[in-house]
């Protein structure tokens, strides 16, 4: 039987509210902390690959929800900017014997967060508490603590486990004493939203990668609101430069301009820069403290892997999590997520968005039309556009996961 203490969470995004609703809904009490007054509604991660679908289909109505509030997008596309040609054309259907989702939802992360949120709030064991920010952690062989300051002063907290999904800079990662081995890129990422329509005045699709020696650039389609939704736009910005010239009018519009000319300005109703970093915690369990998500990896957007790479650590854990609670099982469990899921980090999340940064930005002549050909190759083969298809739906890594034992090498 579940503990009367609960299973306590740092982070309210859509990794630490997943857990909280697949732990609550199997009797265990959970309290989750957040530092945010509400929601966050910035304009995040969108893309849902097939491989965590499937996972959240768990979810009564989740995926059906998504797909109302969101796109869904079967095909993608790679083009050459330079000389304005489409490369390669994949089409999530060759999936169809492999997931019940054979195609990709484009869900604002916000969407995501607040359509788990309608449901952890229907489930009475799990508390959500907004303006609350875990600063401290300690931990025994009984449990673990956190200090959490709140508007009305700093609390105390004690549960039997606690799983930071508190992002890149994460707390209860460094309060555990964590490394977050890696690196951090150069130069940084500029993203740039737009209502122009690119699909019915450029012939893009609603996911786009645009492979440049100079400035590469990704184009997809979020909902936003609704019809008619709006199109980001990702490049690269030298991290040298002041950020308020790399964002002002001048340059923005410049910018976009250079990759997709018209004879007037592009209208920009959101524009932000990234620092992008690929790291990865050394360990996902340290004792009674579990981290999923940002907490325990972060990666560069190519591919749209990192927010995927965290639902699916979730679900991962959560399911251990219920059996060593409610199950009895031994906590050895937890090294197993650890195992599963920092192996899979390490061999698809962070090798597929690195080789996805440098497909797009290859400056070699003989390896663009490597890359070129091996992309043409692999659409035109059924075969080989299915293997592509796992990998970058994230199919293949589930299945590595599940592969993964703690006996094994």
């Amino acid at each position: 039987m579940p503990s009367s203490n609960p299973v306590l969470i740092a982070g309210g995004g859509p990794v630490g509210l997943l857990c909280a609703l697949l732990l609550g809904r199997a009797g265990i009490p959970v309290r989750l902390f957040d530092a945010n007054p509400c929601l966050q509604d910035d304009p995040r991660a969108a893309t849902t690959h097939p491989g965590t679908l499937d996972v959240l289909a768990a979810v009564p109505g989740l995926v059906d929800d998504m797909a109302r509030v969101g796109l869904v997008t079967p095909i993608f596309q790679f083009w050459d900017r330079p000389t304005n040609t489409m490369i390669a054309e994949f089409d999530h259907a060759v999936l169809k014997n492999d997931t019940r989702h054979p195609f990709v939802i484009q869900c604002e992360q916000f969407k995501t967060a607040k359509l788990l949120l309608e449901r952890v709030v229907k489930v009475s064991n799990v508390e959500v508490l907004f303006n609350h920010t875990v600063v401290d952690v300690t931990q025994d062989s009984a449990g673990v603590t956190v200090k959490v300051d709140t508007p009305s002063g700093q609390q105390s907290h004690t549960g039997t486990w606690l799983i930071g999904a508190d992002g890149g800079r994460s707390t209860v990662r460094k309060q555990a004493g964590i490394a977050f081995e890696g690196f951090t890129y150069e130069e940084r990422f500029l993203v740039l939203t737009t209502p122009f329509d690119f699909a019915a005045n450029r012939g893009y699709c609603e996911r786009t990668y645009f492979a440049d020696p100079e400035e590469w650039c990704n184009c997809f389609k979020v909902a936003h609101d609704g019809p008619p939704g709006l199109w980001r736009t990702v490049f690269p910005a030298d991290s040298n430069e002041d950020p308020e010239k790399t964002l002002s009018d001048a340059d923005v519009h410049a910018r976009m301009q250079k990759f997709f000319p018209l004879p007037r300005q592009h209208d920009i109703v959101h524009r932000n820069l990234y620092t992008i970093h690929q790291r990865v915690a050394g360990t996902f369990r340290q004792g009674r403290v579990l981290l999923a998500g940002d907490s325990a990896h972060v990666n560069n957007s190519i591919g749209g892997m990192g927010l995927n790479g965290g639902l699916q650590d979730a679900a991962n854990l959560a399911e251990k999590l219920i059996e060593v609670v409610v199950g009895g099982g031994s906590d050895r469990l937890l090294d197993l997520y650890d195992k599963q899921r920092r192996t899979v980090t390490n061999e698809f999340v962070q090798s597929q968005t690195i080789a996805n940064k440098k497909r797009l930005e290859a400056r070699d002549s003989e390896t663009r039309k490597k890359n070129f050909e091996d992309l043409r190759e692999s659409a035109g083969d059924p075969a080989k556009a299915r293997e592509f298809l796992l990998k970058t739906g994230m199919i293949a890594m589930q299945q590595r996961a599940a592969s993964i034992t703690l006996e094994s090498a």
